[in-house]
């Protein structure tokens, strides 16, 4: 495979044990390079991965020295793959939930619209559990809302296409969307700005922990971090309102036409 000297694909892992390597070899079959940001895990993964990229000059390993974050281990990434002449990355997390096979499906759909956000949309099995199915739709309204309509299928479902340039400028410009409210902070704010998402249907799989599936979600914790994420996106949308009506009103089609 011909190393792309626009996209790459970014892997933020913490504590996922043995699943880690299986992600990253099948992203690696897929496309190249593969940037992995191990995020202060103390599974002993970050040797493995290191001895893997010892051998595999498309793939390139990061380690941080504390847990830092979903959204930082991504910045941590974004901020060297932007120094390094890339333009966009594809995100997936490390715990086998995100199907590396449509990764060059994604870049693909990116490179042939660089200006937009590629945003998967997740077709779920019968390994997802029910509650987390039902409470992203509570964050997928406010997104609707917050955005006045912009067109994100999901707003939390991390196999996505950024555009690097303007995803950095707005982390560097606030200090949240560093960990968990990564996902849905990011696509909110760069609709803001203007990015327009592109969805594209995508399988997620719920391992189970004898299939090596590791979660780190916590109910209370992530709910309240999701819940003032929300409240001060909200306060932002007011903030904002004007500027988006008058966007929404330009790309409306004149009356009567097809």
């Amino acid at each position: 495979m011909t190393p792309s000297a626009t996209h790459l694909v970014v892997i933020p892992s913490y504590n996922t044990g043995a699943t880690v390597y299986a992600t990253v070899r099948a992203a690696r079959a897929a496309w190249t390079p593969v940037w992995v940001v191990v995020d202060g895990s103390d599974d002993g993964t970050a040797e493995g991965l290191r001895a893997l990229a010892a051998s595999d000059p498309g793939l390139r390993v990061d380690v941080l020295a504390t847990n830092q974050g979903k959204g930082a281990a991504v910045l941590h990434a974004l901020t060297a793959a932007g120094g390094a002449g890339f333009s966009h990355a594809l995100t997936m997390d490390s715990d086998g939930q995100h199907p590396a096979d449509l990764i060059e499906a994604f870049m693909r759909a990116s490179q042939a619209k660089p200006d937009a956000m590629i945003l998967g949309r997740p077709v779920f099995d019968a390994s997802a559990p029910l509650l987390r199915v039902r409470g992203r739709r509570v964050s997928n309204w406010w997104t609707n809302l917050e955005t006045l309509g912009a067109g994100i299928d999901d707003s939390l479902y991390g196999f996505r296409v950024y555009p690097i340039a303007p995803l950095v400028e707005v982390m560097h410009g606030q200090t949240w969307m560093r960990r968990f409210d990564f996902d849905t902070e990011a696509v909110v704010r760069l609709a803001w700005k203007g990015v327009r998402p592109i969805n594209l249907a995508a399988p997620v799989k719920y391992l189970r922990p004898e299939e090596g599936g590791v979660s780190h979600f916590r109910y209370g914790r992530d709910n309240a971090l999701l819940t003032w994420m929300h409240l001060r996106l909200m306060l932002g949308f007011v903030l904002r309102l004007p500027a988006l009506v008058s966007r929404r009103l330009r790309r409306r089609p004149p009356f009567g036409a097809l």
